[in-house]
């Protein structure tokens, strides 16, 4: 028989199929012998099915994994039971597998016909290239059945290329004959309404420890049991890995839980289902008590005529108002018709705090996003941050870490990076959904709330709802993909790949590290038609997207020196955690924002107050240290003091500029070409750094000192690194985005100054005397002012 297979294992471990690349990159079909003419070849000999009598036990060998399959398969025949595949292991170092595991078929208890037996053998694969019974357990908790044959499990894992296939094609598009869908994924396509047909049917009960191959196969579950007793469901919380953003827990709810519409009770009956090491899903939390009444009475069969009819087409209705969309590496449903995930406790928390905060901040600006009278999106920012977008507004992360935690509420935040290269608050959203309409509305309020500021540069998730959003509201900014997203995303799709072609690993690093557009686009479809790639739809976004993610692309533009495959520190560390109550959000909220204000103020300090140690002669590094913050200056230095390792040879003239190649003295492998203008001072070098960071290079700074500039142009020191470039100092209109805002920012920024003046003045008598004389002083000085 044959079985279409999704993997990532290595194809050495199926010496029965021949795999070419096209083959690879499209579909990968597994050839499993029938039972009754397998052969097994035990320690070199062979034994014809039915004639062996050979027991397992540990310590016996075989060639293949294969051989140990089928002779366990030959054994389970003889003593009256069925096998399963079931879980295998990979090696950390190369993903190759290294263990395997063949399970009596009633293992588990999915089903009626399973009993949760452990009969099983463990097979591992040795230094010599062999496989050997690792572990094993012979009792069964079943009666023995007269005859037994394979049962195959399907592995699921996909495979980079897709294809259609008459059989049935997955959203990834790889065939299978036993579920085309994700185990993370609730299918929609198969639970339309003619499967709704057996929802009035009997239900086992659920109870903790309930194991599921799928999560849609959890959700049909609880679905049919909820219509037995009464009641009907929704599609509540999900929740996803720290460190690859994969789905690892979805949680069904009675569709009376929470408060958001009238018909809703807040009642708290639900199942959650929790991914485990082997891929199955098991329920780890449950609760079956509702706080309100349940169905009419049930029949025989199960459920009234009635209910049972009513439930299927509240079903039916049900997934006629999902989505099954690709979100986050992942594929959820998303409801057409939308709803808010925000609890109604949120709301009665935030909303009171914002106008507490409006009250005592005239520059508190928040939002929340009505829809037929229901809450849904929420914005806000204060006053300090709005003023440090007019300062650090142009390189924004928007920090969507919710979305890969257990976050009790989708909290977002929009991130600059300041002056002293720390995280700068600019905005905060609780997300109702992650609709484009969702994101679009949330970038929206930001733009009102920053007095028409647009960033630069935006570092977020690649999901299409977020870049559409982007793309809309902010059409001139440069979209980067967020590092945790992209990396993970490449690990699912690469994997099966590298498995099969380690070789592939180098050649991909060495395409991507390219310098120039043409270098990569050669190197590129050098690697897709080598590896018969061209029509893998994963491969095929990278490239659409690609001024999204590669380096050469990202480095051309200002970042404020975030590193590529990197990301920025969260701002709110570990003050805000995954299971924060609504009631100790604001709390710690705000505990997070005197920390990091803190922290600035230390900076700041000691900008003005100490002074780096100069390193060499260069009037240039005084001048820096003058004019840049300690943190900044430091960059500098290293930039100045490397310069000195590192020659320029003028390569050629044209008009006013000059060009040079700068390399370094020891290692002529490391070049770069420095561009310089004489009659305007102007310099770019193709490493990129300055665009990138906003701070010159060695190699610019080596072209300077051949031409003897002794004092760098002020185009080059750029303000938002200075020590002037922090919140409280506007320097002209322009700074504060047009004229229109110009006095509401200069009443902040008069206003914060204040603040700490009042806090510095009232420490003693002494000091307050002080402070009130140079406070009338002042203002004595202002009335003479025109």
């Amino acid at each position: 028989m044959y079985t279409c297979l999704k993997m990532t294992s290595c194809a050495s471990n199926y010496p029965d199929t021949n795999m070419n690349r096209e083959e690879l990159g499209n579909i990968m079909t597994v050839r499993t012998k029938p039972a009754a003419v397998m052969v097994g070849k035990i320690n070199g000999h062979r034994e014809d099915e039915g004639e062996s009598k050979l027991e397992p036990h540990v310590g016996l060998e075989f060639n293949t994994a294969e051989e140990a399959q089928e002779f366990y398969n030959v054994y389970a025949t003889r003593v009256g039971f069925k096998i399963r595949i079931g879980q295998l292991y990979r090696s950390r170092a190369d993903g190759s597998v290294i263990s395997r595991r063949f399970v009596c078929s009633k293992e588990g208890n999915q089903t009626n016909s399973r009993t949760g037996c452990h009969a099983f053998i463990r097979v591992q694969k040795v230094d010599s290239g062999k496989w050997v019974i690792a572990n094993i357990k012979k009792e069964h908790n079943h009666e023995a059945e007269a005859s037994g044959e394979i049962c195959p499990r399907t592995q699921r894992k996909t495979f980079p290329t897709p294809r259609s296939s008459s059989g049935g094609a997955s959203r990834t598009g790889i065939r299978s004959h036993d579920d085309d869908s994700p185990s993370d994924a609730v299918d929609s396509k198969r639970l339309k309404r003619e499967e709704m047909d057996g929802v009035g049917g009997p239900s086992a009960e659920p109870y903790k420890g309930l194991a599921f191959n799928s999560a849609n196969e959890a959700y049909k579950f609880y679905l049919a049991y909820a219509s037995s007793i009464g009641f009907r469901i929704r599609i509540g919380q999900l929740f996803r890995s720290k460190h690859d953003g994969s789905i690892t827990s979805r949680r069904f709810v009675c569709s009376k839980e929470g408060r958001q519409h009238p018909s809703r009770v807040g009642c708290g009956a639900y199942m959650r289902i929790q991914r485990q090491e082997s891929g199955k899903w098991v329920v780890d939390r449950l609760e079956k008590a509702h706080n309100h009444e349940l169905g009419g009475p049930t029949e025989s069969n199960g459920t009234s005529s009635a209910a049972s009819k009513g439930y299927r087409e509240e079903g039916s209705s049900m997934l006629e108002n999902l989505d099954l969309v690709e979100t986050n590496g992942g594929l959820s449903l998303v409801k057409r018709v939308r709803e808010s995930n925000i609890g109604s406790d949120w709301y009665s928390v935030l909303l009171p705090y914002f106008q507490s905060r409006q009250a005592g901040d005239t520059g508190f600006f928040y939002a929340v996003e009505m829809r037929e009278g229901k809450g849904m999106n929420i914005f806000w920012a204060d006053a300090r941050s709005r003023f440090s977008c007019a300062q650090f507004g142009d390189a924004i992360v928007f920090d969507t870490t919710y979305r890969r935690s257990s976050y009790s509420v989708p909290f977002a935040s929009f991130v600059g990076v300041n002056h002293h290269r720390q995280p700068v608050l600019l905005g905060c959203a609780v997300i109702a959904d992650e609709s484009e309409e969702s994101f679009t509305w949330i970038f929206q309020a930001w733009v009102r709330a920053m007095l028409g500021c647009r960033p630069v540069s935006i570092i977020a998730d690649q999901d299409s709802a977020i870049q559409h959003s982007i793309a809309h509201v902010f059409p001139g900014t440069h979209h980067r993909f967020s590092a945790w997203q992209f990396l993970a995303k490449e690990q699912e799709n690469l994997g099966a790949l590298l498995s099969v072609h380690p070789e592939f690993k180098y050649e991909y690093e060495a395409c991507i590290q390219s310098q120039t557009a043409n270098e990569f686009d050669s190197a590129w479809n050098m690697l897709m038609k080598k590896y018969m790639l061209r029509e893998n739809t994963w491969f095929k976004e990278m490239y659409q997207n690609r001024k999204s993610w590669l380096p050469f692309h990202i480095k051309g533009t200002f970042f404020a020196g975030i590193p590529v495959g990197e990301s920025l520190k969260p701002y709110f560390s570990n003050i805000l955690t995954p299971q924060t109550p609504p009631y100790e959000f604001i709390l710690r909220y705000e505990k997070a924002l005197e920390q990091r204000h803190e922290e600035e103020r230390k900076e700041d300090f000691n900008s003005f107050n100490m002074q780096a140690v100069l390193h060499t002669e260069d009037p240039i590094e005084e001048q820096c240290r003058r004019l840049y913050t300690i943190t900044m200056f430091k960059v500098f230095q290293k930039e100045l003091l490397d310069s000195y390792s590192y020659i320029g040879i003028k390569i050629n003239v044209e008009g006013a500029i000059s060009r040079y190649l700068v390399q370094k003295r020891e290692n002529g492998n490391e070049r770069n070409t420095v561009a310089f203008n004489a009659s305007n001072l102007n310099i770019s070098c193709s490493c990129k750094m300055f665009e990138f960071e906003g701070i010159l290079c060695r190699h610019a700074l080596q072209v300077f000192k051949m031409m003897n500039i002794r004092e760098l142009p002020s185009r080059y020191v750029l303000h938002r690194w200075s020590k002037n470039a922090k919140y409280g100092i506007l320097r002209d209109s322009d700074s504060a985005g047009g004229s229109q805002n110009f006095k509401a920012l200069m009443l902040w920024s008069l206003r914060e100054e204040a603040r700490n003046y009042i806090e510095a003045g009232a420490e003693s008598l002494e000091r307050y005397k002080l402070a009130f004389e140079i406070l009338q002083e002042g203002r004595r000085s202002l009335c003479w002012q025109n």
